[in-house]
């Protein structure tokens, strides 16, 4: 997937500079931290943890302080609940792969106005999607994290 995104469909005045990562920790039960690099600094990382992580410094989630393992995740699955990816900034190593799939199997027109901001990711990165459509978009009314990625296009 990495010579997918980092080589073959990325945009030819960014190649080398945008790296995709994936850790698998041992004891995680299949979970994954995905991580976005540009030029050797992250940018964006999608892990469970980056969530639940993001729910606590928000103060979405009943335990502001937690303590030990089992008082840190307790609760997270109702927080979800209430704030799904539209809600929120942070997302799952799950939500990356799902909007990965999105990107690979929807059209590079519906894929840069996708509601999802992962694939929209995907998409502004991808060769097919020109300076001069970036440009037009407005980019105001992306997420901050995303913003970055458009400002490279933009500016490269």
């Amino acid at each position: 997937m990495r010579k997918y995104l980092e080589e073959e469909m990325i945009a030819e005045n960014i190649r080398g500079k945008v790296r995709y990562g994936c850790t698998r920790y041992v004891g995680m039960d299949d979970c994954h931290i995905f991580e976005v690099c540009i030029d050797d600094k992250q940018i964006k990382r999608f892990s469970w943890e980056t969530v639940n992580s993001y729910f606590i410094e928000q103060g979405y989630s009943e335990n502001v302080s937690p303590v030990g393992v089992r008082e840190y995740w307790d609760g997270f699955w109702d927080t979800m609940k209430k704030y799904p990816m539209s809600m929120r900034t942070e997302y799952t190593d799950d939500e990356f792969c799902n909007a990965l799939e999105k990107y690979r199997n929807n059209d590079i027109q519906n894929s840069i106005i996708s509601d999802d901001p992962i694939v929209r990711m995907f998409a502004v990165l991808d060769r097919r999607i020109g300076k001069r459509t970036i440009e037009k978009l407005n980019v105001s009314k992306q997420p901050e994290w995303l913003q970055i990625f458009y400002e490279l296009r933009k500016n490269s």
